[in-house]
């Protein structure tokens, strides 16, 4: 009962009343004169309550590199530790469960600190957009342990609707500042526009600018492309943190699909996040038939509907074809890992010793910008399937960067 109340109250019966479209089932001359009967609430209700709870139920499978099981990266890959140390993402780093969780999850990571701003909780509550507003700018600053208990509520419906309209709108202004620092004006955005912009808000890569009160920040000024995001912060001397160890300057990339969903064929072709990612619902409730957009937000893999509006190959065909792709960029993504964490122990040895300090900042550098590229495509939430093309030639430019930066940190040792 509590589950469905926060459900309820985050704002997702408007997000129904706005999304379901009823269609009745006609079975006499008589009745195609009549004006369609309308669900009730709690029709309503229980129908999308069904797919939203779903999320509950997901297993690793079929999606195979997903699911909202929080299995511990660190333990799968355990080189993850030493690309990330000194950073708390080597304390802690789980697969996420979904929106419906992303509060509670945000609230008991074990990366929180003192520290922690409140930039950190800005995607994941639909109380953010008051909360901004009571606290102005101050609210990224403020200390996120210490404020936390004010959200309540995760991601709902007022985070993508108006609800006094329930038309699409982006209600977090880093997407909109990012896009305007572009030359384009988010307001104006069309229908199909606005089904990926509503997602390209919180599925991005963002740094908290130093120079801007920590505000939440999208590198895009320089383009999506990880090359553009990585001059863009290059030109900013911006950095994350300090690997201890190799004195490396690294940059931690969050979770870029919207950059790299950019210049796909999916995204050539037309097609939108929500194409993909809610398909819709057909099911029927008494002497009704529900068209429900799904707001389970997950893998496609799960029945495929998506896919089969556009592909007329058979489901296990498809579901082949994404596992190819997936199986060999996840591959690269830990070979790409892998040789990253053995530079950075020959950086971490040599820097121990006598050394040209000259040389060896050379070797860091390479390594951060080949960490740089491999996180972009190992931290982007489609095992490399929203953008295949430039998930392998981002990781091999990773790969080549890696073995630069050991060759020229033994150049350093005397």
């Amino acid at each position: 009962m509590k589950k469905f109340y926060y459900l309820i109250s985050g704002g997702l019966l408007l997000l129904i009343l706005a999304l379901v479209i009823v269609s009745p089932v006609v079975t006499t001359e008589a009745a195609v004169k009549k004006a369609p009967p309308k669900p009730t609430l709690s029709q309503i209700i229980a129908e999308v309550s069904k797919t939203f709870f779903k999320n509950s139920e997901m297993k690793k499978e079929p999606s195979k590199y997903g699911g909202s099981i929080p299995y511990s990266h660190l333990e799968e890959s355990p080189y993850l530790k030493t690309l990330w140390e000194g950073y708390p993402f080597s304390k802690d780093y789980n697969e996420d469960r979904g929106h419906y969780y992303t509060l509670e999850d945000v609230k008991s990571t074990k990366r929180l600190s003192p520290a922690t701003p409140m930039t950190c909780m800005t995607c994941k509550s639909s109380d953010v957009p008051a909360a901004m507003k009571k606290y102005g700018d101050a609210y990224y600053t403020l200390p996120m342990l210490v404020y936390q208990d004010e959200f309540k509520h995760s991601i709902g419906c007022s985070d993508c609707h108006d609800l006094k309209t329930f038309k699409l709108v982006v209600t977090r202004p880093a997407f909109i500042e990012a896009m305007k620092r572009r030359g384009i004006d988010v307001t104006k955005a069309s229908q199909s526009q606005m089904r990926t912009y509503v997602c390209g808000q919180c599925h991005v890569e963002y740094f908290f600018d130093p120079q801007n009160g920590k505000k939440l920040t999208f590198p895009w000024d320089k383009g999506f492309d990880p090359e553009n995001i990585y001059q863009y912060y290059e030109e900013r001397a911006f950095s994350d943190w300090t690997n201890p160890s190799t004195f490396v300057k690294e940059l931690k990339a969050q979770h870029p699909e919207f950059e790299m969903f950019q210049g796909s064929t999916h995204q050539q072709a037309g097609a939108t996040c929500a194409d993909c990612h809610m398909p819709k619902k057909t099911v029927k409730s008494g002497n009704l038939t529900f068209t429900i957009a799904s707001h389970q937000w997950t893998s496609p893999l799960k029945d495929m509907s998506a896919c089969k509006k556009c592909h007329t190959k058979d489901a296990k065909y498809l579901m082949e074809r994404v596992f190819y792709i997936q199986d060999r960029v996840k591959a690269a993504i830990d070979r790409a890992g892998e040789a990253n964490a053995e530079t950075l122990k020959v950086i971490k040895s040599v820097a121990a010793g006598t050394y040209d300090p000259a040389i060896l900042a050379e070797a860091q550098k390479l390594q951060r910008e080949s960490q740089w590229y491999w996180d972009y495509v190992a931290a982007e939430n489609s095992t490399g399937f929203h953008n295949p093309a430039k998930a392998f030639a981002t990781l091999n430019k990773s790969i080549e960067l890696a073995y630069q930066a050991r060759l020229k940190a033994l150049e350093a040792k005397k």
